[in-house]
């Protein structure tokens, strides 16, 4: 009975963190008219709470140092929940925009605590992950694919519809409002791993190491193409005359393909080894993707080839850390700094998309930049390859060096 209340538990949070973003791409040409918002400040909505994943993650330890990790994950809920549900009052820019900070910076903390979360009360955690990323995919899905129905459902109102999933947090909150089980604060603190450190004076970042700043830029444009597409796919399908409805549901099914092709990637990597094979074919289906929308190709079509390369990247980018690591600590070292460098950087995508479509009044322009980026991240994983990287304990010589 308790395995499956903190499944459910798990599986309730998690659905949380990605309909605050997701829900506004169907409805962003709206949103856009209603408050009067240039591209490039509608796409913050989209990089506001992609920078926060970058910039505030390490309070999450803080905060469960005081709290537990049950609670400030209850708290981060609800702040997810008054965020959205303070968008049925949006009737200006600023507070939409305040809405999408909020919520990113408790999806922010919930992200690494979680994973805390499942480290201390799973005998097999890695079994468990699947709960987690297949929760956000369905999250991201149903943001995408009700959105405009329920728009249409409530009055047309497209504030009572971005406000409406805040329900999913009152949801969560029934089973994480009481912690699920009382432990000490620094004892948990040490199961989130993204940004612990160690008795003996924690770890430091691999700053000085290039082999380490590959692997961040590498998750940075995997991240910089995932959201740039997140935000702008349907106003990019709504441009080649399709309507809001049709848009949106091809982001969904964009989002769904992801679901089978993140989980099977990694069993095959495994399997078969070649990871720069796996890599640059996936790489290889985003710009086929991209190629396909300048062609004006059914984006039914176009979708099917984006999701499969976002829904290949995402995983590839997570496990990289992982398998170039001697230790955990170093895992966490490199695992901190893909991360955060990353999502700080992949915040940037949406904002260009928009900025460039503002000056160009087009998205061919934007798409064209984007298929630069793809082709830039394929040189830097010929580089990656299937090079591995080995610990060297000296502490005056750099955390990692290169090995083949």
């Amino acid at each position: 009975m308790r395995f499956v209340y903190l499944i459910a538990a798990l599986f309730l949070a998690c659905l949380n963190l990605r309909p605050v973003i997701t829900s506004v791409s169907p409805l962003l040409r709206t949103i856009q008219d209603s408050l009067g918002m240039s591209g490039a400040e509608a796409s913050l909505l989209t990089s506001l709470p992609v920078l926060c994943m970058g910039f505030f993650a390490p309070a999450a330890v803080k905060l469960s140092n005081r709290l537990s990790i049950e609670r400030t994950i209850a708290y981060c809920l609800l702040l997810i929940g008054l965020a959205t549900a303070a968008r049925y009052y949006a009737y200006s820019a600023w507070l939409m925009l305040l809405t999408a900070f909020l919520a990113g910076a408790g999806i922010a903390v919930i992200g690494p605590l979680l994973s805390g979360f499942i480290k201390k009360n799973f005998s097999n955690p890695s079994a468990i992950v699947g709960v987690y990323s297949m929760a956000m995919v369905v999250g991201a899905a149903l943001g995408s694919g009700l959105s405009v129905s329920l728009q249409n459902a409530l009055g047309h109102s497209w504030q009572a519809s971005a406000a409406s999933w805040s329900l999913l947090a009152v949801i969560a909150l029934l089973l994480w409002w009481r912690p699920v089980k009382k432990t000490p604060a620094r004892a948990e603190a040490a199961a989130v791993s993204s940004v612990q450190t160690n008795p003996a004076g924690g770890f430091k970042l691999p700053l000085k190491n290039k082999r380490a700043w590959l692997l961040t830029s590498f998750f940075g444009m995997m991240a910089f193409m995932f959201y740039s597409l997140t935000a702008w796919l349907p106003p990019i399908v709504q441009e080649q005359g399709y309507d809001k409805h049709t848009a949106g549901m091809i982001l969904t099914l964009f989002t769904l393909i992801q679901i089978p092709v993140s989980f099977l990637l990694p069993i095959l990597v495994s399997r078969f080894q070649h990871r720069v094979v796996w890599l640059v074919g996936c790489a290889a289906m985003e710009l086929a993707g991209l190629l396909l929308t300048q062609l004006h190709v059914t984006p039914w079509l176009t979708c099917i080839f984006l999701g499969i390369g976002a829904g290949g990247l995402f995983p590839m980018a997570l496990m990289l850390p992982i398998d170039e690591s001697a230790s955990t600590d170093e895992a966490n070292a490199l695992s901190a700094m893909t991360q955060s460098g990353g999502y700080i950087f992949a915040s940037l995508g949406p904002l260009s998309v928009g900025f460039i479509h503002d000056i160009t009044g087009g998205f061919p322009p934007a798409l064209f930049g984007l298929m630069i980026v793809v082709v830039i991240m394929i040189l830097i994983q010929l580089k990656i390859g299937n090079r591995k990287i080995r610990t060297v304990r000296s502490e005056d010589a750099p955390l990692l060096s290169n090995n083949r």
